[in-house]
């Protein structure tokens, strides 16, 4: 204590403690906004504190190396110069400031999702326009940037007698500061060996007792690092043929066959009797649309008059999950009908998110015009790249003249405005004789909640609320309008949330909180009816092409849930980065990074937790499907072959037939 006290190490200490405080108070105040869900005992209160603080040490041991190198070897004759001195003051300062800053951070971010620093702060990092747009438009943020600086400047002047005894050290040699360093490395070491993501209670428990024991920053980084997961290094696997036997069984159905003898590869000729029906499609992606907001789902709020009404109108799928947290997941699902494997979705495997056998794909094969409608700029999460690499051509914001948009925020054009593209790109089409193929993505149900004034009765920004009603409002307006054109009739709608609202909870994958709607609309075609077999969102690609009686050569890890044989294996999967999912309607099996498996029995219920091993049904069929496509994808099976591989050998039969 004393060598540290007559030192220049007393200068990294304080900033040290400071750090350590900090993390401390997020830590007590993430804890009491999520107290009840925490579920904390007294005992397990002290352990997570502990837990944490050998967390947040180790994330210190990293950041502190550069200023214990600096530390060690800046000239003494440097170190006690006077500007120097003042610029050492003033680097204190700032990171006083840059603390308060990652703590309001962690507690907006935890606000809105509910865990640390992970993928997604990342991916808000990457694509900082729309989130510091997003950002400034959802909070006063200048002045609280002030108020952080006025802080940092106020406690900066409270400790500067500590702080000029700091650097007012001795003069030293060089070598005698050494020790000190070597410590600091050591520890630095130490640390990458001990801690990882899920550092110190691997993958049990309550998830919010896991993510208040984490560090943020520490998390952030380790997000960064880790974007993408190796299955078979993290997770449990099963020998490949034992895995080819169990994902055929999961895939087959009695119009489909096998192409490949290499039981891993999934594809397979699926062939429909009769003709094509080459009727339009608007697929229309909402954003963060959980089923729980609906009305016909039990709210009594009345957001959703017009989505209430379309469900009475519809096919409605009452048991669907999404696979995924975000958009990306959403849209990787949708398009490639693929379970959500660890680490990045496919659509922002930058270099690798092209030439897959995507829904766009089978439907240019067969003479769509496939688009990628989209009410921001494409750019962000990668989608240009991903949909134009895939089949599709691009419309989004960016091509939009700025006349032909009533409204936009940081995330792109109100909902209305993308409907109103959307009907003139079907016009185009329609008037060219050319069957359509568009694939929407909305942009309004999000923070900052903003839309055109005087459309509904909730004023623009007041929250989800007002969002989801202006949802429904656009929505509406835009059937109605579609209902007047020519190519009306023959056209199926759908309409389908990317992902839920929240999807934090007390478990790793809280089922319900992946509750999704969707509807398919097609008056003149279909009967309305209520679909309750339990479906993925990876169902969706194949079932659309079943609705047109397309057949084609299939890499589709989903199935054609209007086909008999599918309401006897309902079963959903779902993931959030790490752990990997699958729902058979009442039990979820679990797989974690450490080759962990798991069981959640009445995944709906109380969900009773427990481990369990590779022998179990359950969790075989869980590793099958992720196993599976981590293997597909890496060997290139998913890939898309070209139209000719997919018409011959369907086009002959069909010819032999008639």
């Amino acid at each position: 204590m004393l060598l540290l006290n007559a030192s220049r190490w007393r200068y990294l200490a304080m900033i040290s403690i400071a750090w350590l405080a900090l993390f401390t108070v997020t830590r007590v105040v993430l804890l009491c906004a999520s107290f009840s869900a925490a579920d904390v005992s007294v005992w397990q209160l002290l352990l997570m504190f502990v837990q944490g603080l050998v967390y947040d040490l180790g994330f210190l041991s990293f950041a502190s190396l550069p200023l214990g190198l600096y530390l060690t070897f800046c000239p003494q004759w440097l170190w006690s110069n006077s500007w120097h001195q003042l610029l050492l003051r003033m680097m204190f300062a700032i990171s006083l400031f840059v603390m308060l800053f990652t703590a309001v951070s962690e507690w907006l971010f935890w606000d809105e999702f509910s865990v640390r620093f992970n993928f997604i702060a990342v991916d808000y990092l990457v694509y900082s326009k729309e989130v510091i747009d997003n950002i400034l438009e959802s909070y006063p943020v200048y002045p609280l940037l002030a108020g952080l600086a006025l802080l940092a400047v106020v406690l900066t002047v409270m400790l500067k007698k500590p702080l000029h005894k700091a650097l007012r050290v001795p003069e030293s040699k060089v070598l005698s500061r050494l020790p000190g360093l070597a410590v600091l490395i050591a520890l630095a070491g130490l640390s990458g060996l001990l801690l990882s993501q899920d550092f110190p209670r691997g993958s049990d428990g309550n998830s919010y007792q896991r993510e208040l024991a984490a560090n943020g920053p520490y998390q952030f980084f380790a997000a960064f690092r880790n974007n993408e997961l190796d299955y078979p290094s993290f997770y449990a696997t099963l020998d490949e043929q034992q895995v080819g036997a169990l994902l055929r069984a999961e895939v087959e159905e009695s119009h489909a066959r096998f192409v490949s003898d290499n039981p891993l590869d999934i594809r397979r000729e699926i062939t429909y009797q009769g003709a094509p029906r080459h009727l339009n499609v608007v697929l229309v992606t909402i954003e963060s649309l959980s089923a729980k907001y609906l009305g016909s789902f039990g709210d009594e709020r009345g957001l959703t008059p017009n989505l209430d009404k379309l469900r009475r109108e519809s096919l409605a799928f009452t048991n669907l999950y999404a696979t995924g947290t975000r958009t990306d997941r959403g849209l990787e699902a949708i398009t490639l009908s693929v379970p959500p494997t660890p680490g990045r979705s496919l659509v922002k495997r930058i270099g690798r998110e092209s030439g897959f056998a995507s829904l766009g794909q089978q439907l240019n094969a067969q003479g769509y015009d496939s688009v990628f409608v989209y009410g921001g700029r494409g750019y962000f999460d990668n989608m240009n790249a991903f949909f134009s690499g895939n089949g599709y051509r691009i419309v989004d914001q960016s091509s939009v003249p700025d006349s032909e948009m009533s409204f936009t925020n940081a995330w792109g054009m109100a909902d209305e405005d993308l409907y109103a593209q959307t009907l003139k790109i079907a016009d185009a089409d329609h008037a060219q004789g050319k069957p359509f193929f568009l694939q929407l993505m909305t942009t309004s149900n999000h923070r900052p909640y903003s839309y055109p004034d005087g459309r509904i009765d909730i004023a623009s920004g007041e929250g989800r609320e007002g969002a989801v009603k202006y949802t429904d409002y656009a929505i509406g307006e835009f059937l109605r309008q579609a209902q007047q054109k020519p190519w009306f009739a023959e056209t199926i709608f759908v309409f389908v949330a990317d992902h839920t609202a929240g999807s934090a909870g007390k478990e790793d994958l809280p089922v319900s909180n992946y509750h999704i709607p969707m509807f398919i609309y097609a008056p003149h075609y279909l009967q309305p009816n209520e679909i309750d077999t339990l479906v993925s969102q990876i169902d969706i690609a194949p079932t659309l092409l079943g609705l047109l009686n397309q057949s084609y050569i299939s890499t589709f890890f989903g199935r054609d849930i209007l086909r008999p044989e599918a309401a006897l294996r309902g079963r959903a999967l779902l993931g959030n980065y790490q752990h990997l999912g699958l729902f058979d309607g009442g039990d979820l099996a679990i797989l974690s990074p450490r080759k962990t498996v798991r069981r959640h029995d009445d995944a709906l219920g109380v969900s009773y937790e427990r481990r369990t091993n590779k022998s179990n049904e359950l969790v075989q069929r869980d590793i099958a499907y992720y196993q599976g496509a981590s293997y597909d994808i890496a060997q290139g099976l998913l890939k898309w072959q070209g139209t000719a591989v997919v018409k011959q050998p369907i086009l002959a039969r069909l010819q032999g037939q008639q």
